[in-house]
This record gives structure tokens, sequence and C-alpha cells, in this order.
């Protein structure tokens, strides 16, 4: 695991604090360990802060979906929380789409979607 990430386990979810910029084989590490804690904890959601982040370019965003889509086929939802008005107005300049990921602003937020979730009527 990278060592400029920390990842801390909350009850049914996993935090994982970005504290620097990734290098690319550093998002992929990320993004594998974060996939295979999902079964060992047996995680429900996953949220990623990624405040520290000054830039995402396609790599980053496609790493993350990548994870999105392999945590929801093991169960778990993912949150992206943390990005930055500079980051965000440059995604949006460049096209860049994070979707099915889920954003949310801040860790307090993704966690109550996740809880929401969990809670939600089912039909």
């Amino acid at each position: 695991m990278p060592r400029s990430v920390s990842i801390l386990a909350q009850g049914e979810y996993l935090i994982a604090s970005v504290q620097s910029d990734l290098s690319d084989g550093e998002v992929l590490e990320l993004r594998d360990e974060l996939a295979e804690r999902v079964g060992r904890q047996r995680a429900r959601g996953i949220v990623v802060d990624v405040t520290a982040l000054n830039v995402i370019d396609s790599f980053v965003a496609r790493s993350f979906r990548s994870l999105a889509v392999t945590a929801k086929l093991r169960g778990a939802e993912t949150i992206i929380v943390g990005i930055q008005p500079d980051v965000a107005i440059a995604m949006v300049h460049f096209k860049l789409n994070l979707a099915p990921l889920r954003t949310a602003l801040d860790l307090d937020e993704a966690l109550a979607v996740l809880y929401g979730a969990k809670h939600a009527p089912t039909t």
C-alpha cells in the first residue's frame, strides 16, 4: 500500500485517506488493496478522501471507476470525497467521467449516504 495513503476500517466501511499526490503505480496499488480488503474485512462501503490530490487525471478517474465496479460486484459501494473546486473544474473541462462512482462533499456526507443506502427500504 502506498505510504501516502492510510486505510481505516470503521464498522462496515473502509476509509482511505490520500495524503499526497500518487504515482500511477500507487493508484493501482491503492485500487487493488481496497478491492482485496472489501472481501477480507467484509466491508459494505468504501470512502476515498482525495482532498490532498491536486490533479485527478484520466488514469486516476479510470482506476477509481474500476474500483467502484469491482467493489460493487463484491457488495460494497464506493464514494469519493474531497474533490477540490479547481480539480472539479479541470475534470469538467477535460470531460472526465467518474460514473458509476458516487461523490460527496466530505466524510460525514459519504457515511450518511452509505448508512442511508444500507437502511433504505427495499421494494
